[in-house]
């Protein structure tokens, strides 16, 4: 599968403070790939430098197969999409007149606003002045600018950090609706039920190190101590081992009627990067 980013021996210094160091990973064509870690651990940064907001180091950041640096060309820039700390809309329109702006600029119909005010939940408060939104409601809106013109590939920093539950999962399905029609997502996330509902792969970021990459599945098989609990219809629950003695119980208390429940004791992602790092996600 052709990778859309290449990121080798990647390294960022500010003044005598290391941010990154030595970061090696690549993303796929066509996944959604989380990059994980607490704050200050060098995600804003990664995002930074692949989109050309910052110049690294030292190291390869390649996009669509050239330097970073070379996004800045007219060529590329309706290629992707960026969710930034910069709103970067005017306070003074009401959200459906921002995003009429921003389809005369990437050349899309007005059609679109509907779709993606949609996507994000915010029907209802198109006709709202910006300076009077919600800083949740305002992170939508710059969500769906972000999605206006379905970009090739999409870079999001902490998309749903301001969100409730709702409207999370309003942009979760937004995000996998754009991925089916061919949108790559390159997305940074301290919130790791997130990264394993949508990710196809995860690196974890420490300190400014890649520490861990894999799928969410098998870093959960990798990690798991191989037990499974089993609720039995008294209310007890065992842990049986995934073993010949472990299965040869199982089988009396499926066979005896007993078991009222039954799954597998594996770690979640927060517990693995816990494990891997010693920080806990905050």
């Amino acid at each position: 599968m052709e990778n859309i980013i290449e990121v080798k021996s990647l390294q960022k210094m500010f003044a005598n403070q290391t941010a990154l160091e030595d970061v090696n990973f690549h993303v796929r064509k066509g996944e959604i790939f989380g990059f994980l870690g607490p704050s200050g651990s060098g995600k804003t940064t990664t995002i930074k430098i692949l989109t050309d907001q910052l110049f690294p180091t030292d190291g390869i950041a390649n996009v669509f197969g050239v330097p970073s640096i070379m996004l800045r060309k007219k060529g590329y820039r309706k290629k992707f999409g960026v969710l930034t700390d910069n709103s970067g809309l005017y306070e003074r329109l009401t959200v459906y007149d921002n995003l009429k702006l921003y389809c005369q600029l990437y050349d899309v119909s007005f059609k679109r606003i509907t779709e993606v005010l949609a996507m994000v939940n915010l029907q209802p408060e198109q006709k709202i002045v910006v300076s009077k939104l919600s800083r949740g409601m305002l992170q939508r809106v710059m969500l769906a600018r972000t999605f206006l013109h379905e970009p090739e590939l999409l870079f999001l920093d902490e998309p749903t950090s301001s969100l409730d539950p709702v409207n999370s999962k309003h942009i979760h399905d937004g995000l996998r609706q754009l991925n089916a029609k061919g949108t790559t997502i390159f997305l940074t996330t301290h919130d790791m039920n997130e990264a394993e509902l949508l990710c196809h792969r995860v690196a974890f970021l420490n300190k400014g190190k890649v520490q861990l990459l894999d799928e969410p599945q098998k870093l959960r098989r990798k990690f798991s101590d191989s037990t499974m609990t089993v609720e039995l219809t008294d209310g007890r629950k065992i842990i049986l081992h995934n073993d010949l003695e472990g299965s040869k119980e199982l089988y009396t208390y499926m066979s005896t009627g007993q078991m009222a429940s039954i799954y597998s004791n594996e770690p979640t992602l927060g517990d693995i990067f816990v494990e891997v790092t010693g920080r806990k996600l905050v």
